[in-house]
């Protein structure tokens, strides 16, 4: 069998001779040259399967290195090699399209790792294997949309690589089902996938969560304990709800990411770590950096490439599709028929705005069946709130604050939407005082989901 073939571009001779050595040691052939000129000559020459080059050279940069692989063989993975700590470098290469980074001094075992992720990517891609297969998606990302099939064609492209992949979308839209994706056509997929909600940490157990504990460095610590971080090793964490971590920790997550190494609460030694980060949130972190609730830097470090779910309201196409899933899922979980919508519900859930996006079609159908005669679904068993179920997918105008005036006639110019949303506010207001502003009580009273009544309140401007 051939061995696999390495390009190393780097001026400092003590890199080039150490990376050969242990690139060696692993069975695999070592090209090793100095400058931008040399490296042209070696990729006209030959394929490589893996390059690993240094950001400054004597005669150019390693970013012209990432376009050149790119665009004459776009299957090598490419590594950046940057100075310790210098984390603009690894942003501005993974961005350039790098596959992974590796800091100086260059941690052996860290190497190693990033070394048998790359090959095995490259040897998936050569193979037409990985992130390409369009069959992957079918039965887990749901929806033929324009949409949809741009969401699928950016995770097809972003499990090619190791870049940190901030996911931002409304609540309930799948961000997580979107990085489990990611990860599961990938490199890693071989490795463990972990979620963690980082707004359901307390803060004080934060670190210990992350990072891990040692015996007896605090009170209850009656046994050592791995983080987050040490069980994904090999694999995927995926920080949902990133939003909600506070400053302090902020602090230590970035330090871990961009050390890619973390020390146990009460341990000496820091342990490196080989794991990809995806986040999340629903949240607008750009404009907590602004107000100061969120740090730039770990802003810039997971942020390195965006992806937008969209909402459902923003591609109501796909709602029959979704729904005709869900009943099935749903008669699977529960072991009877399938559940079956009429026309006049199917035209009902694709007016419907959705605020709760995906999660809240799922709660809507499964409540359907529970209260539909047989397995027919009718509009009237969806118990759909008035103001949102309507035929136009522009969001009606803000109304104003403050109590409802003199509900305008239906069909007035301008009037309609004032009218029914007059109506809305006086039947939950209505049901609030019914309720003694219980709003848990008020949403059963008027047959919505406490979501959707929450979204209401902030719509209409009730306080």
């Amino acid at each position: 069998m051939t061995a696999q073939t390495v390009l190393v571009i780097d001026d400092e001779r003590d890199i080039r001779e150490l990376l050969t050595i242990t690139l060696g040691r692993m069975d695999l052939q070592v090209d090793a040259v100095g400058t931008v000129a040399d490296a042209r000559r070696a990729l006209a020459e030959r394929t490589y399967d893996l390059c690993f080059t240094d950001m400054r050279l004597p005669d150019g940069n390693g970013q012209e290195i990432i376009e050149l692989i790119a665009e004459t063989c776009p299957d090598t993975p490419v590594a950046m090699i940057t100075a310790y700590g210098n984390v603009d470098a690894a942003v501005t290469a993974l961005k350039a399209g790098a596959f992974d980074f590796v800091s100086k001094p260059v941690d052996i075992q860290m190497l190693r790792g990033l070394v048998r992720t790359a090959l095995r990517l490259a040897e998936e891609k050569r193979n037409g294997g990985g992130a390409t297969k369009a069959g992957d998606f079918g039965s887990r990302l749901i929806g033929d949309s324009a949409a949809m099939q741009q969401v699928r064609t950016t995770i097809a492209k972003l499990a090619r690589n190791q870049a940190p992949v901030y996911i931002a979308g409304e609540s309930g839209v799948g961000k997580e089902l979107v990085a489990r994706l990611i990860h599961e056509q990938g490199p890693r997929a071989a490795g463990p996938f972990i979620p963690v909600n980082c707004g359901a940490i307390p803060s004080e157990l934060m670190e210990s969560e992350f990072f891990g504990h040692r015996k007896g460095s605090f009170t209850g610590a009656g046994a050592d304990k791995e983080g987050l971080f040490q069980a994904a090793q090999g694999g995927t964490l995926f920080l949902d709800e990133v939003a909600e971590l506070p400053l302090h920790m902020q602090v230590k997550l970035l330090r871990a990411i961009q050390e890619k190494a973390v020390r146990a609460i009460g341990g000496r030694d820091e342990i490196p770590v080989d794991v990809r980060i995806l986040s999340a949130t629903h949240k607008n972190l750009g404009q907590l950096v602004e107000q100061g609730q969120f740090r730039q830097d770990l802003f810039y470090r997971i942020n390195v490439i965006e992806l937008r779910v969209p909402p459902l309201r923003e591609r109501r196409s796909d709602v029959p599709q979704l729904s005709g899933f869900i009943l099935q899922a749903l008669a699977s979980k529960n072991g009877g028929g399938v559940g079956q919508l009429s026309a006049e519900a199917k035209q009902a859930l694709e007016a419907y705005d959705f605020p709760g996006n995906v999660r809240e079609l799922e709660n809507i159908l499964e409540r359907a069946m529970a209260m539909c005669d047989g397995e027919r679904i009718d509009a009237a068993d969806l118990m759909l709130p008035q103001r949102t179920a309507r035929p136009s997918p522009e969001p009606a105008a803000e109304p104003a604050l403050g109590q409802p005036p003199a509900a305008p006639a239906p069909g007035a110019d301008g009037g309609l939407d004032d009218y029914i949303s007059n109506l809305e506010r006086t039947a939950i207001i209505k049901a609030l005082e019914e309720s003694r502003y219980n709003k848990t009580a008020a949403a059963r009273k008027l047959g919505i989901t406490f979501r959707a009544l929450r979204y209401k309140l902030k719509k209409l401007g009730i306080d």
